[in-house]
C-alpha cells in the first residue's frame, strides 16, 4: 500500500523554512523552561507524596488546597485530573514540604484534612471506602461472623480473606467505581446480608477514594533522576556508534542532533504544557529515541543505495529523491504509530498523560527532523567537507605519481 508514488518534492531547497520552524519551537521550548526554572520533575525525581483521590462530587480544590496549608503540609499542589469541576485530584506534597520521616504520615494526615473539609465525622469508625483487604479481614477475624476461628486461626486466615476480597470487589466494579455510596451494595455480594449490617456499626462510607498513592524517598527519587538521564545519554551514544561505524561518522553525528533535537523541543512542550516529568515520560523519550533514529537510518540506508545507482548527480539531488522514495512508508508507520498515541492522549486518562502526551508530538517532530534536520545537516557537512578537499587534490594532481594517490582516495570522499 502506497499513499504517494513517484513524488518529486524538493525538501532540500525549503531547508530554510524547516530551520524557521526548529528556531521557533526550540526558542519557545527554552524560553519556557526558563521561565519555570526548568521542567516540572513529577514525585519519581523530586521524592514526596503524590495521591489520586476520586470524590462523589466536584470538589472545591481551592478550599482543600488552603486547609492543607494550615495543617503545615507545605506548598501542596492540586491538579484536577479532568479540567475545571472535575471530581478527580492529583494531590501532591513534594519533599521539600515533608521531612523524611513524614513521608509515610503524609497520607492520612491528607485524608484527615479531606474528612475536615468536606465535613464527614469519622465517629472512631474506619472508611470502608479506603481499607484494605487485610484490614477488611482482620476485622472479620475479630468479629467471626461466621465461626471460622474455631477451625484453627490459619485456616480460618484463609476463609476470612477469600470473604474480604469478594466483598471489597463490590467496591471496584464498573457500577460503584471504587466507591460505595450505601451498605446494601456489599449485601448484593453472595452471602453477606449479615455482614453488611455488622460493617454499618464499625465503618462508614467517607466520600473519597484513594485510587493509589506514591510515596518516594529523597534518596530513591534523586537516583531515579541520575538514571533516567544516563539511560537518554547512553542510548544516544550507542546510536552514534553503530550509525558511524555501519554509514560513516558524519551520518552518526547528523542522526544524534536530530534525536537531541526532538527531545529538547518534547522537553519543551512539557514545559509549555506545565505537565510533569515522571518516569512513564523518560520512558517516552526512550521510546522517541528509538523511533525516530529508525526513521532517519531508513533515509539513509536508501541514500546509500542510491549513491551508486545516481553517481553523476549531486549528493543534494540523491538524498531528495532517497526522502521522497521513503515518504510513502514514512507516513504509513508513522501515521499508524500516531493515532495509537493519540487514543492514548484523548482516552488514557492521567496516569497515561505525559507518557502519551510525549509520544504524540514526539512522532510529529521526530518524523519531521528525519527529513527536515538530519539529511540536510549531512549534506551540508559533506559538501562543505569536499569544497575544502578540492584545492587539496588539485594540488596533490600536480605532482608526480599523484595518479595513483589519486585513485586510491577516490572511494572515500562522498560526491557534492
Amino acid at each position: 500500500m502506497e499513499f504517494f508514488r513517484d513524488t518529486d518534492i524538493d525538501f532540500l531547497g525549503k531547508k530554510w523554512y524547516f530551520l524557521t520552524v526548529t528556531m521557533v519551537l526550540f526558542v519557545v521550548g527554552m524560553v519556557s523552561l526558563a521561565i519555570h526554572h526548568g521542567p516540572d520533575m513529577g514525585i519519581d525525581f523530586t521524592g514526596g507524596t503524590q495521591m489520586d483521590v476520586k470524590f462523589n462530587r466536584a470538589v472545591p480544590t481551592g478550599q482543600i488546597r488552603t486547609a492543607l496549608i494550615a495543617a503545615k503540609l507545605g506548598d501542596v499542589a492540586i491538579q484536577p485530573v479532568n479540567g475545571a469541576g472535575s471530581d478527580e485530584v492529583l494531590i501532591s506534597s513534594p519533599l521539600s514540604a515533608l521531612s523524611q520521616s513524614d513521608l509515610l504520615k503524609s497520607k492520612d494526615q491528607i485524608m484527615q484534612v479531606l474528612y475536615q473539609v468536606l465535613g464527614v465525622n469519622a465517629g472512631g469508625r474506619q472508611d470502608l471506602n479506603n481499607i484494605g483487604t487485610a484490614t477488611f479481614t482482620s476485622w472479620l477475624m475479630q468479629k467471626d461472623p461466621m465461626g471460622y476461628v474455631g477451625l484453627g486461626h490459619q485456616e480460618a486466615q484463609i476463609r476470612y480473606a477469600a470473604v474480604a476480597q469478594q466483598l471489597l470487589k463490590v467496591r471496584r466494579d464498573q457500577q460503584h467505581d471504587g466507591m460505595l455510596s450505601s451498605f446494601d451494595a456489599l449485601a448484593s455480594a453472595p452471602g453477606s446480608p449479615q455482614l453488611a449490617q455488622m460493617a454499618k456499626a464499625s465503618f462508614f462510607l467517607g466520600p473519597f477514594s484513594v485510587r493509589s498513592t506514591s510515596i518516594i524517598g529523597p534518596q530513591v527519587g534523586s537516583q531515579l533522576r541520575n538514571q533516567a538521564l544516563r539511560a537518554v545519554l547512553y542510548s544516544l551514544a550507542a546510536m552514534l556508534i553503530y550509525i558511524a561505524l555501519r554509514f560513516e561518522l558524519i551520518y552518526g553525528v547528523a542522526a544524534v542532533v536530530a534525536v537531541f533535537h526532538d527531545v529538547l523541543i518534547t522537553l519543551g512542550m512539557f514545559s509549555v504544557a506545565r505537565l510533569p516529568i515522571d518516569l512513564t515520560v523518560v520512558a517516552a523519550f526512550l521510546t522517541l529515541v528509538g523511533y525516530s533514529m529508525n526513521d532517519t537510518i531508513v533515509v539513509f540506508d536508501r541514500v546509500r543505495e542510491n549513491l551508486p545507482i545516481m553517481r553523476r548527480d549531486k549528493l543534494a539531488v540523491v538524498v531528495n529523491k532517497s526522502i521522497n522514495q521513503t515518504l510513502s512508508r514514512t507516513v504509513l508507520t508513522s501515521g499508524l504509530t500516531f493515532l495509537s498515541v493519540l487514543s492514548l492522549l484523548v482516552l488514557g486518562g492521567q496516569a497515561l498523560r505525559g507518557f502519551s502526551f510525549a509520544m504524540t508530538f514526539g512522532i510529529l517532530v521526530g518524523t519531521y527532523s528525519s527529513i527536515a534536520v538530519a539529511a540536510p545537516m549531512m549534506v551540508a557537512y559533506i559538501e562543505w567537507r569536499n569544497a575544502r578537499q578540492r584545492p587539496l587534490r588539485a594540488t596533490v594532481a600536480a605532482r608526480p605519481g599523484a595518479g595513483k594517490a589519486e585513485a586510491k582516495d577516490k572511494g572515500k570522499l562522498v560526491r557534492s
